[in-house]
Protein backbone atom coordinates (compact mmCIF):
# COMPACT_ATOMS: atom_id res chain seq x y z
CA UNK A 1 0.00 0.00 0.00
CA UNK A 2 1.19 3.42 -0.67
CA UNK A 3 0.08 7.01 -0.70
CA UNK A 4 1.85 9.58 -2.83
CA UNK A 5 1.00 13.26 -2.44
CA UNK A 6 1.82 16.22 -4.62
CA UNK A 7 0.81 19.76 -3.68
CA UNK A 8 0.07 22.11 -6.57
CA UNK A 9 1.43 25.63 -6.36
CA UNK A 10 -1.10 27.02 -8.85
CA UNK A 11 -4.21 26.04 -6.84
CA UNK A 12 -5.11 24.61 -3.42
CA UNK A 13 -5.08 20.97 -4.51
CA UNK A 14 -3.33 17.92 -3.11
CA UNK A 15 -2.96 15.20 -5.76
CA UNK A 16 -3.10 11.85 -3.95
CA UNK A 17 -2.28 8.53 -5.60
CA UNK A 18 -3.57 5.45 -3.78
CA UNK A 19 -1.97 2.11 -4.68
CA UNK A 20 -2.48 -1.48 -3.55
CA UNK A 21 -0.41 -4.43 -4.71
CA UNK A 22 -2.15 -7.61 -5.79
CA UNK A 23 -1.16 -9.25 -2.50
CA UNK A 24 -2.42 -6.32 -0.42
CA UNK A 25 -5.67 -6.36 -2.36
CA UNK A 26 -5.95 -10.06 -1.49
CA UNK A 27 -6.45 -10.89 -5.19
CA UNK A 28 -9.70 -8.88 -5.20
CA UNK A 29 -11.61 -8.28 -8.41
CA UNK A 30 -12.71 -4.79 -7.33
CA UNK A 31 -11.39 -2.21 -4.89
CA UNK A 32 -12.97 1.13 -3.99
CA UNK A 33 -11.50 3.97 -1.95
CA UNK A 34 -14.21 5.11 0.44
CA UNK A 35 -13.91 8.12 2.70
CA UNK A 36 -14.72 11.68 3.71
CA UNK A 37 -13.96 12.93 0.19
CA UNK A 38 -16.80 10.89 -1.35
CA UNK A 39 -19.21 10.93 1.61
CA UNK A 40 -18.40 7.25 2.32
CA UNK A 41 -20.14 6.17 -0.88
CA UNK A 42 -19.05 2.55 -1.37
CA UNK A 43 -19.37 2.68 -5.16
CA UNK A 44 -18.29 6.25 -5.96
CA UNK A 45 -14.52 5.84 -6.28
CA UNK A 46 -13.38 2.58 -7.93
CA UNK A 47 -9.68 1.91 -8.27
CA UNK A 48 -8.25 0.83 -11.62
CA UNK A 49 -7.02 -2.75 -11.76
CA UNK A 50 -3.71 -3.03 -13.57
CA UNK A 51 -2.60 -6.01 -15.68
CA UNK A 52 -0.31 -7.23 -12.87
CA UNK A 53 -3.24 -7.31 -10.40
CA UNK A 54 -2.31 -4.09 -8.57
CA UNK A 55 -4.88 -1.32 -8.07
CA UNK A 56 -4.31 2.43 -8.40
CA UNK A 57 -6.30 5.64 -8.22
CA UNK A 58 -5.43 9.32 -8.37
CA UNK A 59 -7.63 11.93 -6.67
CA UNK A 60 -7.44 15.70 -6.41
CA UNK A 61 -8.27 16.63 -2.82
CA UNK A 62 -8.61 20.09 -1.35
CA UNK A 63 -5.44 21.17 0.46
CA UNK A 64 -5.52 22.15 4.11
CA UNK A 65 -7.57 19.19 5.30
CA UNK A 66 -7.10 15.66 6.58
CA UNK A 67 -9.33 12.94 5.14
CA UNK A 68 -10.41 9.63 6.67
CA UNK A 69 -10.69 6.67 4.31
CA UNK A 70 -10.59 2.88 3.93
CA UNK A 71 -10.33 0.43 1.05
CA UNK A 72 -13.33 -1.79 0.24
CA UNK A 73 -12.32 -5.06 -1.42
CA UNK A 74 -14.94 -6.93 -3.48
CA UNK A 75 -17.70 -4.85 -1.81
CA UNK A 76 -17.18 -6.97 1.31
CA UNK A 77 -13.82 -6.62 3.10
CA UNK A 78 -12.61 -3.35 4.65
CA UNK A 79 -8.86 -2.63 4.80
CA UNK A 80 -6.79 0.26 6.08
CA UNK A 81 -3.73 1.66 4.33
CA UNK A 82 -0.62 0.51 6.20
CA UNK A 83 1.22 3.59 4.94
CA UNK A 84 -1.43 6.13 5.98
CA UNK A 85 -0.36 9.39 7.59
CA UNK A 86 -2.40 8.57 10.70
CA UNK A 87 -5.28 6.45 12.03
CA UNK A 88 -8.39 7.52 13.90
CA UNK A 89 -11.21 5.50 15.51
CA UNK A 90 -14.13 4.90 13.19
CA UNK A 91 -17.60 6.05 14.20
CA UNK A 92 -18.85 2.67 12.89
CA UNK A 93 -17.82 -0.50 14.69
CA UNK A 94 -14.52 -0.95 16.52
CA UNK A 95 -12.12 -0.41 13.61
CA UNK A 96 -9.85 2.53 12.85
CA UNK A 97 -9.91 4.60 9.67
CA UNK A 98 -6.80 5.54 7.72
CA UNK A 99 -6.02 9.25 7.41
CA UNK A 100 -4.34 11.10 4.54
CA UNK A 101 -3.13 14.54 5.60
CA UNK A 102 -3.35 17.14 2.84
CA UNK A 103 -2.19 20.01 5.01
CA UNK A 104 0.85 21.53 3.31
Amino acid sequence: MSLKKQFLKSKPVCKVTFRLTKEQAQAADTVHVVGDFNEWDESATPMKKLKNGDFTLGLDLESGKAYQFRYLLNADVWENDWDADDYTPSSVGDADNSVVNCEA
